[in-house]
């Protein structure tokens, strides 16, 4: 019997394994997301002598779908983004145009912020474009993270040599995220804090995107509102529904 009492508990502990990395950033990725998600954001641009906000609404399904919106002020309102698999596309109500963004522009400044195209619209996919490794664990704001290496993969058209993030080991919410160009440069900091309940669960309300090498420079997304899992049909993201968003 002692023989037995001791086995079990050992047979206990090695059956409880740490997450692989990949499965770190694929809770921490559908935690943010959901199968559906619709938010409602402010977005502030914050530079040395001026700043500005934005409003907008967005909506996301899987991986293949994402809308978003812009709400204020005046002269960009109804400016509209779509992800729709492969193909991400720009409506101008200015000039009344739809606008197919080639992937060249996925790394490009997305409105005159801080965050490129792709981090708004994400073209990229976090879980299948990279590959995942461990480094460790750290903690970042009091909580104990993984901290993973994210490489992306051959075939993935990502401008970024590779990305580091840290995710609360706990509740696999991303704390932390280091963006490093191909000549091994550090070149952007994102910070996600604030973490609230909103929408039925736990997320993290504030991200600050930083350019280490911009002193002032700064943009910061705030989320007002979200719902998770409410359902989007495919229909919705279309060029043409693009025009009749409110």
């Amino acid at each position: 019997m002692g023989i037995i009492l001791l086995i079990i508990p050992f047979m206990a502990m090695s059956i409880f394994q740490e997450p692989t990395a990949k499965e770190v950033v694929q809770k921490a990725d559908k935690n943010i997301r959901g199968e559906t998600s619709q938010a409602k954001m402010t977005i502030k641009i914050i530079r040395p002598t001026w700043s500005r906000e934005m409003e907008m609404k967005t909506w996301s399904k899987g991986d293949d779908y994402a809308m978003i919106l812009i709400t204020s002020p005046p002269r960009e309102e109804g400016t509209a983004f779509l992800k729709r698999k492969n193909e991400v596309w720009n409506w101008v109500p200015s000039i009344e145009r739809n606008i197919k963004l080639p992937p060249s522009m996925m790394s490009q400044s997305w409105m005159g912020t801080d965050f490129t195209n792709d981090d708004l619209v994400r073209e990229a996919s976090a879980v299948s474009d990279y590959d995942h490794k461990h480094l460790g664990k750290e903690t970042i704001s009091g909580k104990e993270c993984y901290k993973i290496e994210m490489i992306p993969k051959p075939s993935a058209a990502i401008v970024w040599e590779k990305v580091i993030v840290w995710i609360d080991a706990e509740i696999f919410l991303q704390l932390k995220a280091e963006f490093y160009d191909e000549d091994g440069e550090l070149i952007n900091i994102l910070n996600s804090r604030d973490i609230k309940e909103m929408g039925g669960r736990k997320i993290t309300s504030k991200l600050e995107m930083i350019p280490v090498d911009e002193e002032g420079y700064k943009t910061v997304i705030i989320y007002n509102d979200i719902v998770f899992n409410k359902e989007i049909k495919d229909e919705f993201f279309t060029t043409r529904n693009m025009k009749r968003l409110k």
